[in-house]
């Protein structure tokens, strides 16, 4: 059939459009007659009209579309004669939501924002240059301010807990050369609470630039411009470093203990400042450095298991993607690269994706897709990527200076800190 609308053309196509989205989105399996001049514009045009036809309130949606698991991004005509597929079979044309924020917020803080963590869907935990990390509810609504560094706050992390408790347990790591503790209570506030640290650990001869916690939540690990990778308890119970219980003033005038507690051991490998860490399986920890190299350790040994020499000083490392086993990193340069760590032999990228026009400060991968990607950049900019496109599927704009840090929150959110001082909350993004 022919789709009503459409301007004629010297040459058609048949078409059929599928897609993994649930109703209302499902097109009818029919085989339609397109010219082969069309865009991807036009084609989002055509999909909205049938969807329209079978919902009587049926609101535009934009989408996207793929053929053979590439992005179209050209004219239909274009795209087919580049990939050598015949016009004279029926293509199928994927389509997905269009993947870019709905809406966008902003959270002041009072100095650069160096680090955000958006793993836990209740709130977002940022550090800054203030010396301060903050929680945050949503957008302009900060709960709990945590009080205590004598430095700027470089790395969050958000302790994952087997149990649950009526407190949320946060990380944070500073140019002091500390690491801090704190215990979120989860109760509603009606103003920001100031907190201080129940545990302050203490191993580093530098600024600490990175931090991680294991999957369950008992340990983390942190990295420092002293090229050391410690290994510290994160509940204490059972600490097999030293345990050392100093006390604090509290306002009212009674005291309450504060325990300062050394690594439990180190990996000793990187020869400069271990930029960025990731700890995604229980006996193994990946790490990135100005050292141009990305390693594997097992923490049980200690010993490198991967060394890959990237070229490069890494910023940001994160593990995710197919079968989240994939190596995604940045650094002194515009290209994000992956890595399939699995594949033998040389360690050569499968992916680089030149967009930016800066080094790489930040890239995280969607947890719950194997296709998407954040990024941020010095360039000021944050890019939302998809391995099955070249290029960029949205660019955000919403700094004005240079990006430090990034990640996804809530699944449908994509949050980012900078010298500007700024949170930014660009939500409403629909990754299927």
């Amino acid at each position: 059939m022919d789709i009503d609308g459409v301007e004629e053309s010297s040459r058609q196509v048949q078409v059929r459009f599928v897609t993994k989205l649930k109703p209302p989105y499902k097109a009818p399996p029919t085989t339609l007659a397109i010219p082969t001049n069309i865009t991807r514009l036009r084609l989002s045009d055509i999909v909205n009209n049938i969807l329209e036809a079978g919902f009587d309130d049926w609101q535009y949606q934009p989408f996207d579309f793929l053929i053979d698991g590439k992005f179209l991004r050209i004219s239909l005509e274009d795209f087919l004669v580049a990939k050598g597929i015949s016009a004279e079979r029926v293509i199928e044309i994927e389509y997905v939501k269009v993947v870019a924020p709905r809406r966008e917020d902003i959270s002041l803080h009072d100095d650069w924002v160096s680090a955000a963590d958006g793993s836990h869907d209740g709130y977002i935990l940022t550090g800054c240059y203030d010396g301060l990390g903050r929680i945050w509810k949503d957008a302009g609504i900060c709960t709990h301010v945590l009080e205590g560094h004598t430095g700027p706050v470089t790395s969050v992390c958000v302790i994952k807990l087997k149990v649950e408790n009526a407190f949320n347990l946060v990380a944070t790591a500073s140019k002091d050369r500390s690491l801090r503790l704190w215990k979120i209570d989860a109760g509603e506030l009606a103003q920001p609470k100031k907190t201080r640290a129940f545990k302050i650990l203490k191993g580093h001869n530098a600024a600490v630039q990175s931090i991680a916690s294991q999957p369950s939540g008992e340990m983390l690990c942190s990295g420092s411009w002293d090229s050391a990778i410690n290994l510290w308890r994160a509940n204490g119970s059972d600490a097999g470093g030293d345990i050392v219980s100093v006390k604090r003033k509290k306002s009212r005038g009674d005291e309450e203990p504060q325990s300062e507690e050394e690594a439990v051991s180190t990996l000793v490998g990187h020869t400069q400042c271990v930029s960025s860490l990731v700890w995604p399986q229980h006996e193994t920890i990946y790490s990135a450095s100005w050292d141009h190299s990305i390693r594997r350790w097992d923490v049980e040994t200690g010993k490198d298991s991967l060394n890959m020499f990237c070229g490069k000083a890494i910023n940001c490392l994160d593990i995710g993607g197919e079968s989240s086993a994939l190596i995604a990193a940045g650094g002194s340069d515009p290209i994000i690269r992956i890595w399939d760590p699995r594949k033998p032999g040389k360690y050569d990228p499968i992916f680089q994706f030149s967009g930016h026009n800066s080094w790489i400060s930040s890239c995280k991968w969607h947890n719950k897709s194997w296709f998407h990607l954040v990024s941020a950049s010095y360039d000021g900019k944050v890019m939302i990527w998809d391995l099955r496109a070249a290029f960029p599927l949205h660019v955000i704009e919403s700094h004005k200076n240079k990006v430090l840090c990034a990640d996804w929150w809530k699944d449908d959110s994509v949050i980012s800190g900078g010298v500007d001082s700024k949170l930014c909350i660009s939500s409403g993004i629909s990754v299927e």
